[in-house]
């Protein structure tokens, strides 16, 4: 957009960076005119103090937009996948040795993602299973092999994917010997008329479609058993008339999640999340990870969408399908539909979490409510973007 009147002048600098089209044809024609032709026919002296300042101050405000721009830029748009790892820890709590092992771990898993997709044939799913297969086999996530333990002291895992096209889905939910559940949701996809399988039924579906099984002591981690003894030692210290069922507040770092979401080559769209819960959850609890609509949503019409946070307040308010919908029927860029339900809906009735997502034309979104959120992006060329916190 350009408009002039005089000395006037309105302008998109966003889009003419991103189309390549930054040069001088954009400043006034008063100022272009008198200063770059006295300047060519004699130089700065020709200029008066005022002048020459006016023309600093204008290149340093030029530059700094640029770089500004030219850096953020390539993090929210053209982006062919995303991952994010839960909400975590909040800032004061994180250590250097922790942060040093969760970011090559978030950029392992978008490199294995990008590649997935880059192989011929390949499907946005393809993208999004492989990126959270990476983060379901660390130990540094609440999914797969980091999954928190429930009050029994067992691991109970729940993961759901979609594709934006058809929008077809497929989860499983607390289940105990799939060593990759995103495996197992998109199985139940594929290979049944099924949208979501519970427990021994979905560990039965996947041990006859070869799906890799392990011993339940497979997910069994240091620090997930430290968490769950505290939890005990919490409720026997004074709040033995508390059942599982109602529970003091959690750290925000013990309902985490990892997801991704990706857009392929043929423009489709595919989201998936992963999760082992929350810590200390009742006997029979399932969040929202595995729930279509609430955790996890796809539509080539609006946009990919994973989750991470408390899930009750996710379920309540179908966040994933939420934000898909504003972007569908209102309009909405990705941007403010995700800020639009994460700080505007769900935040004053106090639902803690965050979202990422991602449309058709490669524009992606962040959002959270709570201090940070692990998560990281790749673009069509390569270029990878890892944050943890506002960072």
């Amino acid at each position: 957009m350009r408009k002039c009147a005089t000395h006037h002048h309105a302008f998109s600098l966003r889009e003419k960076v991103a189309e390549g089209r930054m040069r001088a044809s954009w400043f006034p024609r008063c100022c272009r005119f008198s200063l770059t032709r006295r300047v060519r026919r004699g130089g700065l002296a020709t200029l008066s103090r005022w002048e020459r300042g006016f023309l600093v101050v204008g290149l340093l405000v030029v530059s700094s937009w640029m770089t500004t721009l030219m850096a953020a830029e390539p993090n929210r748009s053209n982006v062919v996948l995303a991952v994010h790892g839960g909400i975590g820890l909040d800032k004061p709590d994180m250590t250097p040795e922790l942060e040093a092992k969760l970011r090559p771990a978030l950029e392992e898993a978008l490199r294995q993602g990008h590649a997935a997709l880059e192989r011929e044939g390949a499907t946005a799913l393809d993208g999004v299973e492989a990126a959270i297969r990476v983060l379901e086999d660390s130990p540094l996530f609440n999914a797969g092999r980091g999954a928190v333990f429930t009050h029994e002291g067992r691991n109970e895992l729940d993961a759901s994917i979609m594709e934006g096209k058809t929008r077809k889905a497929g989860a499983v939910a607390s289940v105990t010997i799939i060593k990759n559940p995103i495996t197992a949701a998109r199985a139940v996809m594929e290979r049944s008329k099924h949208v979501l399988l519970v427990g021994r039924g979905a560990e039965v579906f996947a041990t006859r479609a070869g799906l890799e099984i392990v011993d339940p002591s497979y997910f069994w981690t240091e620090p997930r058993w430290r968490d769950i003894q505290k939890r005990w030692e919490q409720e026997a210290a004074g709040r033995g008339d508390r059942s599982e069922y109602i529970a003091p507040p959690l750290p925000k770092s013990q309902y985490g999640t990892v997801g991704a979401v990706a857009v392929d080559r043929q423009k489709n769209l595919a989201a998936g999340t992963s999760t082992g819960g929350m810590t200390n959850k009742a006997f029979g609890r399932v969040g929202d990870s595995p729930i279509i609509g609430a955790g996890t949503y796809a539509d080539n019409d609006g946009a990919a969408v994973s989750c991470t946070g408390h899930g009750e307040f996710f379920i309540r308010w179908c966040v994933a399908h939420e934000v898909n919908a504003l972007i569908k029927h209102r309009g909405m860029k990705v941007d403010e539909a995700a800020r639009d339900v994460i700080q505007r809906q769900l935040k004053p009735a106090g639902g803690e979490g965050g979202l990422i997502a991602l449309d058709r034309q490669g524009n992606f979104s962040a959002e959270f409510n709570t201090s940070g959120m692990y998560r990281g992006s790749i673009t069509g060329d390569g270029r990878v973007h890892v944050a943890l916190y506002e960072d």
